[in-house]
Protein backbone atom coordinates (compact mmCIF):
# COMPACT_ATOMS: atom_id res chain seq x y z
CA UNK A 1 0.00 0.00 0.00
CA UNK A 2 1.49 3.54 -1.10
CA UNK A 3 1.69 6.29 1.66
CA UNK A 4 -2.21 7.97 2.23
CA UNK A 5 -2.49 11.73 2.47
CA UNK A 6 -5.24 10.62 5.00
CA UNK A 7 -2.39 8.77 7.67
CA UNK A 8 0.01 11.44 6.81
CA UNK A 9 -2.75 13.80 8.28
CA UNK A 10 -3.96 11.65 11.08
CA UNK A 11 -0.67 10.75 12.52
CA UNK A 12 0.30 14.44 11.93
CA UNK A 13 -3.28 15.59 13.53
CA UNK A 14 -3.75 12.92 16.16
CA UNK A 15 -2.93 14.58 19.45
CA UNK A 16 -2.66 14.42 23.48
CA UNK A 17 -0.83 15.44 26.28
CA UNK A 18 1.86 13.18 27.29
CA UNK A 19 0.10 9.65 26.06
CA UNK A 20 1.63 6.33 27.91
CA UNK A 21 0.12 3.37 25.40
CA UNK A 22 -0.87 3.88 21.58
CA UNK A 23 -3.10 1.66 19.65
CA UNK A 24 -2.87 1.84 16.11
CA UNK A 25 -6.06 0.10 14.15
CA UNK A 26 -5.25 -1.09 10.89
CA UNK A 27 -1.69 -0.06 10.94
CA UNK A 28 -0.75 -1.09 7.14
CA UNK A 29 2.72 -0.38 6.73
CA UNK A 30 3.02 1.31 10.17
CA UNK A 31 3.46 5.05 8.76
CA UNK A 32 0.77 6.19 11.44
CA UNK A 33 2.60 4.10 14.16
CA UNK A 34 5.91 5.09 13.44
CA UNK A 35 4.66 9.16 13.60
CA UNK A 36 2.98 8.61 16.80
CA UNK A 37 6.11 7.42 18.04
CA UNK A 38 8.60 10.51 16.28
CA UNK A 39 5.98 13.01 18.17
CA UNK A 40 5.61 11.50 21.88
CA UNK A 41 9.05 9.68 22.61
CA UNK A 42 7.91 8.05 25.78
CA UNK A 43 4.67 6.23 24.09
CA UNK A 44 4.74 2.92 23.50
CA UNK A 45 2.98 1.91 20.78
CA UNK A 46 1.17 -1.09 19.16
CA UNK A 47 -0.04 -1.46 15.62
CA UNK A 48 -2.83 -3.56 14.79
CA UNK A 49 -2.34 -5.14 11.35
CA UNK A 50 -4.97 -8.24 10.02
CA UNK A 51 -2.97 -8.92 6.19
CA UNK A 52 0.04 -10.68 6.57
CA UNK A 53 2.01 -9.32 4.01
CA UNK A 54 1.26 -5.46 5.78
CA UNK A 55 2.32 -6.78 8.83
CA UNK A 56 5.67 -8.41 7.94
CA UNK A 57 6.17 -4.80 6.28
CA UNK A 58 5.41 -2.86 9.25
CA UNK A 59 7.78 -5.35 11.61
CA UNK A 60 10.45 -4.51 9.31
CA UNK A 61 9.87 -0.63 9.47
CA UNK A 62 9.27 -0.81 13.01
CA UNK A 63 12.88 -2.73 13.69
CA UNK A 64 14.36 -0.42 11.20
CA UNK A 65 13.41 2.99 13.36
CA UNK A 66 14.95 4.87 15.48
CA UNK A 67 11.90 4.08 18.12
CA UNK A 68 11.99 -0.02 17.42
CA UNK A 69 12.32 -0.47 21.46
CA UNK A 70 9.09 1.36 22.32
CA UNK A 71 6.93 -0.53 18.91
CA UNK A 72 5.33 -3.68 18.50
CA UNK A 73 2.87 -5.18 15.98
CA UNK A 74 -0.04 -7.68 16.36
CA UNK A 75 -1.29 -9.82 13.92
CA UNK A 76 -4.61 -10.35 13.83
CA UNK A 77 -8.61 -9.30 13.55
CA UNK A 78 -8.97 -5.99 16.15
CA UNK A 79 -12.33 -7.82 17.28
CA UNK A 80 -9.74 -10.78 18.90
CA UNK A 81 -7.72 -8.04 20.36
CA UNK A 82 -7.58 -8.17 23.99
CA UNK A 83 -5.26 -5.80 26.91
CA UNK A 84 -5.27 -5.64 30.20
CA UNK A 85 -4.00 -2.53 30.40
CA UNK A 86 -5.79 0.49 28.98
CA UNK A 87 -4.61 3.08 25.84
CA UNK A 88 -4.18 6.94 26.22
CA UNK A 89 -4.88 6.76 22.38
CA UNK A 90 -6.72 4.92 19.85
CA UNK A 91 -6.38 5.67 16.19
CA UNK A 92 -7.47 4.35 13.07
CA UNK A 93 -7.63 5.31 9.13
CA UNK A 94 -10.45 2.34 9.05
CA UNK A 95 -11.99 0.45 5.74
CA UNK A 96 -15.29 2.75 5.02
CA UNK A 97 -16.94 0.96 2.17
CA UNK A 98 -19.84 -1.35 2.72
CA UNK A 99 -19.40 -4.73 1.31
CA UNK A 100 -19.94 -3.84 -2.35
CA UNK A 101 -18.61 -2.76 -5.64
CA UNK A 102 -15.46 -4.28 -5.15
CA UNK A 103 -12.29 -4.21 -6.48
CA UNK A 104 -10.52 -7.69 -8.26
CA UNK A 105 -7.56 -6.32 -5.71
CA UNK A 106 -8.32 -8.09 -2.41
CA UNK A 107 -5.69 -6.60 -0.75
CA UNK A 108 -7.45 -3.34 -1.77
CA UNK A 109 -10.43 -4.43 -0.58
CA UNK A 110 -9.40 -5.51 3.00
CA UNK A 111 -8.08 -2.25 3.37
CA UNK A 112 -11.36 -0.15 1.76
CA UNK A 113 -14.11 -2.60 2.90
CA UNK A 114 -16.10 -2.82 6.23
CA UNK A 115 -16.38 -6.20 6.41
CA UNK A 116 -13.47 -6.91 7.78
CA UNK A 117 -13.94 -4.67 10.21
CA UNK A 118 -17.43 -2.78 10.81
CA UNK A 119 -17.51 0.85 12.38
CA UNK A 120 -19.70 -0.60 15.32
CA UNK A 121 -16.98 -3.22 16.23
CA UNK A 122 -14.49 -0.27 15.78
CA UNK A 123 -15.97 2.16 18.15
CA UNK A 124 -17.23 -0.95 20.88
CA UNK A 125 -13.79 -2.15 21.11
CA UNK A 126 -12.11 1.31 20.97
CA UNK A 127 -14.54 2.26 23.79
CA UNK A 128 -13.85 -1.13 25.80
CA UNK A 129 -10.02 -0.24 25.63
CA UNK A 130 -9.92 3.24 26.11
CA UNK A 131 -7.96 4.77 29.04
CA UNK A 132 -10.68 6.81 31.07
CA UNK A 133 -9.16 10.39 29.70
CA UNK A 134 -8.26 8.55 26.74
CA UNK A 135 -8.84 9.52 23.10
CA UNK A 136 -10.01 8.13 19.98
CA UNK A 137 -8.68 9.36 16.76
CA UNK A 138 -10.44 8.85 13.50
CA UNK A 139 -10.11 9.57 9.87
CA UNK A 140 -13.37 9.00 7.25
CA UNK A 141 -15.50 10.62 4.72
CA UNK A 142 -18.12 13.28 6.06
CA UNK A 143 -21.25 10.77 5.09
CA UNK A 144 -19.30 7.66 6.61
CA UNK A 145 -17.85 9.83 9.43
CA UNK A 146 -21.68 10.79 10.49
CA UNK A 147 -22.62 7.41 10.65
CA UNK A 148 -19.57 6.06 13.00
CA UNK A 149 -20.79 9.33 15.15
CA UNK A 150 -24.31 8.15 15.65
CA UNK A 151 -22.49 4.74 16.55
CA UNK A 152 -20.43 6.16 19.04
CA UNK A 153 -23.05 7.55 20.69
CA UNK A 154 -24.04 3.95 21.97
CA UNK A 155 -21.01 3.43 23.23
CA UNK A 156 -20.70 6.48 25.36
CA UNK A 157 -17.83 8.39 23.43
CA UNK A 158 -18.71 12.32 23.12
CA UNK A 159 -17.18 14.12 20.06
CA UNK A 160 -13.93 16.44 21.22
CA UNK A 161 -13.08 18.09 18.08
CA UNK A 162 -13.46 17.87 14.24
CA UNK A 163 -11.05 18.65 11.34
CA UNK A 164 -12.17 19.09 7.92
CA UNK A 165 -9.96 18.38 5.34
CA UNK A 166 -10.37 19.91 2.00
CA UNK A 167 -8.30 20.06 -1.22
CA UNK A 168 -8.10 23.95 -1.60
CA UNK A 169 -10.28 26.86 0.04
CA UNK A 170 -14.22 26.26 -1.06
CA UNK A 171 -14.23 22.79 -2.33
CA UNK A 172 -15.85 19.96 -0.64
CA UNK A 173 -15.16 18.59 2.35
CA UNK A 174 -12.72 15.21 1.30
CA UNK A 175 -12.32 13.97 4.70
CA UNK A 176 -13.38 14.83 8.65
CA UNK A 177 -11.06 13.95 11.23
CA UNK A 178 -12.10 13.59 14.38
CA UNK A 179 -11.68 12.92 18.06
CA UNK A 180 -13.86 10.84 20.70
CA UNK A 181 -13.34 10.42 24.22
CA UNK A 182 -15.47 9.47 27.39
CA UNK A 183 -15.54 12.14 29.08
CA UNK A 184 -17.42 15.09 28.27
CA UNK A 185 -15.67 18.37 27.10
CA UNK A 186 -16.28 21.29 25.07
CA UNK A 187 -16.03 20.78 21.11
CA UNK A 188 -13.65 22.04 19.21
CA UNK A 189 -13.56 22.26 15.26
CA UNK A 190 -11.19 23.25 12.45
CA UNK A 191 -10.15 23.27 8.91
CA UNK A 192 -7.20 22.20 7.17
CA UNK A 193 -6.66 22.87 3.02
CA UNK A 194 -4.17 20.75 1.41
CA UNK A 195 -3.39 23.45 -1.34
CA UNK A 196 -3.44 26.91 -1.94
CA UNK A 197 -5.14 28.01 -5.70
CA UNK A 198 -1.54 28.06 -7.16
CA UNK A 199 -0.96 24.37 -6.17
CA UNK A 200 1.46 24.84 -3.61
CA UNK A 201 1.04 23.56 0.24
CA UNK A 202 -1.24 25.37 2.25
CA UNK A 203 0.14 26.90 5.60
CA UNK A 204 -2.41 24.35 7.35
CA UNK A 205 -1.47 21.00 5.35
CA UNK A 206 2.56 22.22 5.84
CA UNK A 207 2.19 22.88 9.80
CA UNK A 208 0.95 19.13 10.41
CA UNK A 209 3.36 17.17 7.73
CA UNK A 210 6.34 19.49 7.96
CA UNK A 211 8.36 16.98 10.58
CA UNK A 212 7.76 14.16 8.26
CA UNK A 213 7.82 15.05 4.55
CA UNK A 214 10.57 15.38 2.63
CA UNK A 215 8.73 17.20 -0.21
CA UNK A 216 5.26 19.05 -0.24
CA UNK A 217 3.05 18.18 -3.23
Amino acid sequence: MKISTDAVLLGGLASLENPQKILDVGTGTGVISLMLAQRYPIAQVTGIELDNMAVNQAGENFISSPFSSRMKIWEGRFQEFSSEEKFDMIVSNPPYFPDHLKSENSKRNQALHTDTLSFRELVCNSASLLSKEGCFWVILPPRQMQDLREVSKEFGLSQWQSTTVQDKPGKRVLREIVCFGLEEKEFQSQEIFIKNEDGTAHSSYQKIVSGFLLEFP
